[in-house]
């Protein structure tokens, strides 16, 4: 028997499209994440602990992404009836309430769509994959994590600022960069533009590598 083909979708392609239960009802994600910044995020499974961690966490944070126009989306080879019993013993438990849909991928064909089943890992459970989509339906970012370790929320949301001050302004950003810091400006493609950028207020580290300060919103 051959194996199966495992499909990674790419930063670049648009998000595949399904329709899936919810714990917030049906789905077809495509008109869901329409206009919208989206992350779309698996968990390998209901009532574990460290999964408990992470969804906890993005409902924590559920003000945060509002505030910056971005969907929470969850996912995990359980049934609904797994999902809403696990978000009721959460919020029993704990007071948090995961008020983000959370797919249920019982068949796997999200899962398998999205390159979350990674045999070397698990043929039964998601890795912890991280889907940062643009309003166009753009795939933007990729983040993959193992079973056993848990994400960074605060680089899932320095990220998603960067995408969306990098698209806004139309700059790059350097390393470890945080909001309030310098943006890098693409370099000159003119010996003109070489001069005019010397003579700028910008930050010359040479003349490809050049900051400026971006406006504070």
């Amino acid at each position: 028997m051959e194996d199966q083909q495992i499909t990674m979708p790419r930063i670049g392609d648009l998000a595949p499209d399904f329709e899936a239960m919810t714990t917030t009802g049906k789905m077809k994600f495509s008109e869901y994440i329409k206009d919208s910044w989206t992350i779309l995020f698996s968990h390998p499974a209901d009532f574990t602990p460290v999964c408990t961690t992470e969804m906890s966490g993005f409902a924590l944070d559920q003000g945060f992404f509002d505030e910056h126009q971005t969907k929470l989306v969850g996912l995990s080879i359980d049934s609904i009836h797994a999902h809403i019993a696990w978000v009721n013993n959460v919020k029993k438990n704990t007071g948090v309430l995961f008020e983000f849909p959370i797919i249920a991928d019982i068949d796997m064909s999200v899962s398998k769509r999205y390159g979350m089943l990674q045999p070397g890992e698990s043929e039964t459970a998601a890795v912890r994959a991280v889907f940062f989509i643009d309003p166009a339906g753009k795939i933007r970012l990729i983040m993959y994590y193992p079973l056993n370790v848990g994400r960074n929320m605060e680089e899932i949301k320095r990220a998603l600022i960067a995408l969306q001050t990098a698209d806004k302004h139309k700059v790059s950003l350097p390393l470890n960069w945080v909001p309030g810091e310098k943006a890098i400006v693409s370099p000159p493609k003119t010996v003109s533009e070489m001069i005019e950028r010397e003579e700028s207020d910008y930050e010359m580290v040479d003349f490809y590598l050049a900051k400026k300060d971006l406006p504070q919103d």
